[in-house]
């Protein structure tokens, strides 16, 4: 044995003896062993796992520490004698290099229990979180079936029987009128259960009653619908009695104007109109025989096709028509159509109008009509409408006035924006694709104008932006609701346009009509006269130099009808552009002046000249007349006139010249000139005749 630090090392040899003696079971703890004959006998077997378990963690710690300086300072040792020419095999270094030998044995000893002690630490760490594990599934066990009682719970306290859906009568309804038998006030007043067990039965008893009476009525029903077929049968009977009486009454329905022979042919046509036509035949109907008895319905075109329309095709198995099939496919194997030749064909049966169509004749005070034709487009789901006017007596013709009837600009914008021009169905577009359709316009001419008024009066709604004043709704409500304004405005339009044809036929004579009505408006002499009526078109308006403001503010659209006035008087000659919009009188005649008398002048380089357009254009309303308007054109002349007059004979002239004056003064003015633009007095004032600055 070596003592080392306090602490009994034993030698290797020790070591070794004691290694054997544990292998034979010799030496260790104490057991107990049964020998061959089977008694027992005390063997003590070395085990350091119990060792482990009497030693101090802290005490190892510091033994480790005391081995690894030991055998820190025999190794300076050895280094030192080496040093001093000690060899290797000296007693010296031989005993300093046993004892690190030992040192190194006892190093391994305590990590042999280092280790021992982290897979116990490990061990035990596990064993607790397998028991942290079971408790943890135990406590979702016991969750889930809270959970599960929970959910019972619910639907218990939810459960809602059948009964409850019953509207059973009041409870002191039932304690009237049940007999004592199921009421049993001395058991129901005290147990809600039994109560409602109660209210059952009489709910029960109330429904037998009533089914007795459900079959009672049923019986009766069925009486009184055999008396009606009795009746019906009878009333037919009498059909062929009353055609031949309506017949017979055919000369005194036309001598009473009551055509009641040809309201019913139209009624059975009727029937075979496609669904928008019949809405605007049944509503326009109503609202002529209601509101307008000028207002005419008819139906024309080809009711046999029509019929063929509204059947399904029928399938032959004759041979005629196996034949005759057979002859037309040889045909079109021998002449192949060209691929324009089928666009053709599509194109036209995309374009494919309705047989029958429909026509409101709307009669005026003067006499004159307005005939409106209806056609349905089947493919394109659309309505459209072809104009024509009939008057009473011969129009003079009048070359300004051409385009004021003309069928193809009667009806433009009667609503805002509503210029007719495109379909208003947005499927329409890629239809058209299919069959290289580029615009609707082209076919206007021959098919008729889409409005979106003619579509509201044939109960047609599309997803887009609807005219001013159009209402929304569907099917014959919208019809009914637009009917009354567009007829109106019909009748406005036909009587406004012959208006200005009279009009016009005046001014292309040099000739301003001024109604009896309107005479207060102007001054009793006018000098200035209208030199020239005429019509120009939209591009030679836009090529004047005094209209781009007008341009500029998007006032002149291609929609409107543009004229040309000339007013002269002496050597002074005022040209005015007017643009004429197609809800006249509704919007008022817009002007531009431009004046060549001492130079060229406009409204944008001289202020009196642009007073002189306010006079016409801003303060129209004193020119309107008497409703509904429709000589506010011919006022608008006659203002300008007057303005000229004033315009020039408000001028100063040099007095140093001599002879008369070039343009006297024949108006009265309280000042000639006001402000510093030099604005001249251009308001009339009616009855003292003079004028006045605004």
């Amino acid at each position: 044995m070596i003592l080392i630090h306090g602490q009994q090392i034993m030698s290797s040899d020790a070591l070794k003896k004691r290694k054997a003696k544990v292998l034979r079971g010799e030496g260790g703890t104490p057991e107990m062993k049964r020998n061959r004959d089977g008694d027992q006998q005390d063997v003590r077997v070395y085990s350091e796992e119990v060792e482990l378990d009497g030693r101090d963690p802290e005490q190892d710690y510091l033994q480790y520490k005391q081995t690894c300086e030991s055998l820190a300072k025999l190794m300076g040792e050895i280094q030192e004698l080496k040093a001093n020419g000690a060899k290797d095999g000296s007693a010296e270094v031989e005993q300093r290099r046993m004892q690190s030998c030992i040192h190194f044995m006892n190093l391994k000893k305590l990590n042999r229990l280092a280790h021992m002690r982290l897979k116990r630490g490990r061990d035990q760490t596990h064993e607790a979180k397998q028991k942290v594990d079971v408790l943890h599934l135990q406590l979702q066990n016991l969750l889930y079936e809270v959970m599960h009682l929970q959910k019972e719970i619910s639907k218990c306290l939810e459960f809602k029987s059948k009964h409850e859906e019953i509207d059973l009568v009041s409870e002191e309804e039932f304690y009237k009128d049940a007999p004592l038998v199921i009421s049993r006030p001395h058991i129901t007043k005290e147990d809600s259960h039994q109560l409602t067990l109660a209210r059952l039965d009489w709910e029960l008893e109330q429904r037998k009653r009533l089914a007795e009476k459900y079959k009672e009525s049923q019986t009766t029903k069925e009486k009184i619908q055999k008396t009606i077929e009795v009746k019906k049968e009878h009333l037919s009977s009498l059909q062929p009695g009353l055609n031949a009486i309506m017949q017979a009454s055919l000369p005194v329905q036309e001598y009473l104007s009551m055509p009641f022979e040809q309201t019913q042919k139209q009624t059975e046509i009727a029937r075979h109109l496609p669904p928008s036509l019949y809405v605007l035949f049944v509503q326009a109907s109503a609202y002529g025989q209601a509101c307008d008895k000028n207002l005419c319905v008819s139906i024309s075109g080809d009711v046999e096709e029509a019929k063929a329309l509204s059947k399904p095709p029928e399938d032959s198995q004759d041979d005629e028509s196996d034949s005759d099939a057979e002859e037309e496919q040889e045909k079109t194997k021998r002449r192949r159509p060209t691929t324009g030749g089928q666009l053709d064909d599509k194109r036209r049966e995309m374009l494919k109008r309705h047989p029958l169509s429909l026509c409101l004749d709307l009669k005026c005070k003067d006499g004159s009509v307005l005939h409106l034709f209806f056609y349905y487009l089947m493919n394109l789901n659309i309505i459209t409408v072809k104009t024509k006017v009939s008057t009473s007596t011969d129009l003079t013709t009048a070359v300004s006035a051409g385009e004021l009837l003309n069928s193809n600009t009667l009806l433009n914008c009667l609503y805002a924006n509503d210029q007719g021009q495109e379909t208003p169905n947005p499927a329409n577009r890629y239809q058209f694709d299919k069959v290289g359709i580029v615009t609707f316009a082209d076919y206007i001419e021959e098919l008729g104008h889409p409005y979106l008024w003619v579509q509201s009066l044939g109960g047609l709604q599309f997803p887009s932006d609807a005219p001013e004043g159009v209402c929304r709704g569907r099917g014959s409500s919208l019809s009914a609701s637009h009917m009354e304004s567009t007829m109106k405005l019909l009748r406005g339009r036909v009587q406004s346009r012959l208006a200005l044809h009279k009009q016009f036929a005046s001014l292309e004579h040099s000739i301003v009509p001024v109604s009896s009505e309107c005479q207060h408006l102007f001054p009793a002499k006018v000098i200035s006269r209208l030199a020239r009526w005429t019509t120009v078109t939209h591009q030679e308006y836009r090529d004047l130099m005094f209209t781009q403001h007008v341009i500029d503010a998007g006032l002149a659209k291609e929609t409107d009808l543009y004229f040309m006035s000339v007013v002269e008087r002496g050597t002074a000659r005022l040209q005015a552009a007017v643009v004429l919009s197609p809800r006249y009188p509704g919007i008022s005649p817009l002007f531009s002046l431009s004046l060549s008398w001492k130079g060229e002048r406009s409204g944008r380089t001289d202020d009196n000249l642009r007073a002189m357009e306010s006079e016409v254009n801003v303060f129209k309303n004193e020119l309107q007349g008497p409703r509904p308007g429709h000589q506010l054109l011919t006022n608008q002349l006659a203002r300008l006139c007057v303005c000229l007059d004033v315009y020039l004979e408000t001028d100063g002239q040099d007095d140093s010249v001599e002879g008369p004056r070039e343009f006297p003064r024949e108006k009265m003015c309280l000042r000639t000139v006001r402000g510093p633009n030099r604005l001249k007095p251009f308001k009339y004032n009616h009855p003292q005749g003079f004028f006045s600055h605004r």
